[in-house]
């Protein structure tokens, strides 16, 4: 690769391809394959996913700052992703190999070990990826373009994550396809740290203290506000990607390849319309964009409930592609506002323990999902795909459509109270590693 592709979009962005591969297939068929393939009751679903929570929330802050303090000739975050891909692609498989006869308390054990080995990788993973993104780029306009084509990058790995995957585990089961994924996760994220070239200026910064750190962090009141509103519409993201399933079977009620099809409708659609929310990004507010895209997706999602076969499934799908991709786009270029704010006020660079604290908020919503996914279920009688209860139908209509819709309402209400003091004028670059 040539000079010119170094710290291109296109390459960060790849990192962003190799990590939602595996990611996606996670977040949309884990509920799926324990729930309803191997027969274990929500409730215990529900538990392992708080007890995850628990752990998330201690080392979460931990490898932030590590990854803050971090100095070596290879730079603060690459070492960490090197590091991790092996690990990664181990847990990732461990999830989706569960050992015959595992059944009960046996099966649960083996999710809550593999959820939280998994969880743990991808933690390190995410937060360091997602450190290089205001380091590297500089300024809303570079950013906005930056963070289009990261996210086209996305919904192409969720459209190979989610729309593929029925078709590979229904050729080769779940352990072989987790086998596959792995394997090209490991191939493409090699390829984007191998282009990441860090700022060496900002490594000469010393860090701050653990404790002042947090502290810090702590009284950065925009930022929790802005982050606690993504928690809501993240869960909107994992909910409604990981009821397709479910939906597709006891509302639609199309058989099991025809997921591929629909998963396909919302991710192949998204592609063009992150080029509209990088065209309307460019002329507003970055802040603004980022609340109409919640009131957007809120809206997007409602023709979800009179989906009643594969044809009005794929049209509701196509309304929710488009709120999709404005929440997509429109948070990376927020967040990295917020740390910009963060250095003008500090004078240190703190990207990693930005981006642990933000992962950990936003990945309540895994919780909330969980919960959600619970209380629906008890409330209509579904516990398992051994015992769907009597009306099916209704608790994922609910779950895909009405709560979603709740959590976006409440999602843009705390958007309200993001306010940015003193913001500097955008940043315009003419650096040609910049131009692809």
């Amino acid at each position: 690769m040539g000079k010119r592709w170094v710290n291109s979009p296109a390459m960060y962005a790849m990192g962003m391809l190799a990590m939602m591969i595996p990611s996606s297939a996670f977040n949309a068929f884990y509920n799926y394959y324990y729930v309803e393939k191997l027969g274990l009751g929500i409730a215990m679903a529900t538990a392992a996913r708080m007890i995850f929570l628990i752990w998330d929330a201690v080392n979460q802050p931990i490898f932030g700052y590590l990854s803050d303090r971090t100095n070596t000739r290879w730079g603060r975050r690459r070492p960490w992703i090197v590091g991790a891909i092996p690990f990664f692609m181990l847990t990732f498989v461990m999830v989706f190999t569960v050992p015959a006869g595992l059944s009960g308390y046996g099966l649960f054990l083996w999710f809550v070990i593999a959820l939280v080995l998994y969880e743990a990788v991808a933690t390190v993973l995410w937060i360091n990826y997602g450190a290089l993104f205001p380091e590297i780029f500089k300024g809303d306009r570079l950013r906005a373009k930056a963070s289009a084509v990261q996210q086209g990058y996305q919904i192409v790995a969720i459209l190979i994550g989610t729309a593929l995957t029925p078709l590979l585990f229904g050729v080769m089961g779940f352990s072989r396809m987790s086998v596959l994924y792995a394997v090209v996760f490991a191939l493409i994220m090699g390829l984007c740290v191998y282009n990441i070239k860090e700022d060496e200026e900002v490594r000469k910064i010393p860090p701050m203290p653990l404790k002042e750190a947090f502290l810090e962090t702590l009284k950065n009141k925009p930022f929790w506000i802005f982050n606690i509103s993504n928690s809501f519409a993240q869960t909107v993201n994992g909910l409604v990607s990981s009821m397709i399933p479910f939906y597709a079977k006891y509302v639609l009620r199309i058989p099991e390849w025809q997921v591929s099809i629909l998963l396909a409708s919302i991710f192949v659609s998204v592609i063009p319309l992150v080029g509209v929310w990088y065209w309307m990004m460019r002329r507003m507010d970055p802040l603004k964009a980022w609340r109409l895209s919640l009131l957007v997706y809120a809206f997007s999602v409602v023709p979800l409930w009179f989906g009643t076969g594969l044809i009005s499934g794929i049209l509701a799908g196509v309304l929710v592609g488009f709120g999709l991709a404005g929440f997509l786009v429109t948070p990376p270029v927020v967040s990295s506002m917020l740390i910009d704010e963060d250095f003008d006020r500090t004078g240190r660079r703190r990207e990693g323990m930005y981006t642990a604290m933000g992962g950990f908020i936003t990945r309540s919503s895994g919780l909330i999902a969980a919960l959600a996914f619970l209380f629906v279920g008890l409330m209509f009688g579904y516990e398992s795909g051994e015992k769907p209860g009597p009306n099916p139908e209704m608790t994922f209509q609910v779950l895909i459509c009405l709560v979603p819709l709740g959590l976006l309402a409440i999602a843009y209400v705390i958007s309200l109270g993001v306010r940015m003091e003193g913001r500097t004028a955008d940043v315009k670059t003419t650096d040609s590693h910049h131009q692809l």
